[in-house]
Formats: C-alpha cells, sequence, structure tokens
C-alpha cells in the first residue's frame, strides 16, 4: 500500500528502512533519510510512525540494553523531531 504519495513510499519500503537500518529509527524523519528523500506534504507522517511501532513491535517504546533497536539520540532531538512532524501533519 502507498503511505507517501509525494515519494511513492510504500509500507513495505517503510518496514525494510527500519528492519535495514544500523540507528534506531523512531520517527518519520528519519525513514525519509533512509530512503534518500523529504518530507513533502507531511500527510503521511502519522502512518509511518505507525508503521515503525508495529515494525518495532515490543521495542517500540523501550528497548532492552544489547537489543539492536537501542536509541542513543539526545532526548531534545527527538522533542524536536516529533514537534516538526505534529505541526506538518496538522
Amino acid at each position: 500500500m502507498i503511505v507517501c504519495s509525494c515519494n511513492v513510499l510504500s509500507d513495505d519500503d517503510i518496514r525494510a528502512a527500519v528492519a535495514e537500518s544500523d540507528d534506531a529509527v523512531r520517527h518519520a524523519k528519519q525513514v525519509y533519510g533512509c530512503l534518500g528523500c523529504n518530507a513533502e506534504c507531511g500527510r503521511c507522517a502519522r502512518s509511518i510512525k505507525t508503521i515503525i511501532d508495529e515494525a518495532l513491535g515490543p521495542c517500540a517504546k523501550k528497548c532492552c540494553a544489547g537489543c539492536p533497536h537501542t536509541y542513543t539520540g539526545a532526548a531534545n532531538d527527538e522533542t524536536a523531531e516529533l514537534a516538526e512532524f505534529a505541526l506538518a501533519a496538522c
């Protein structure tokens, strides 16, 4: 299914980006970066976040030590990204 019509990204593309990333992909902005594109209209950000959470499963909220999905970014970076996409999704 096409999730982002601006960049023609499917749900499979998003799941693959989450699975293949060396870093912890937690936000739509990171998915765009992994797939070599940028957010255009932002309407897909919520859907992408839902797919990311589904793809990470129990790791979506908090990872254990040694989990390949462990997020090492600063809390301020995470807050800024959430705010940016919350505005874009409105």
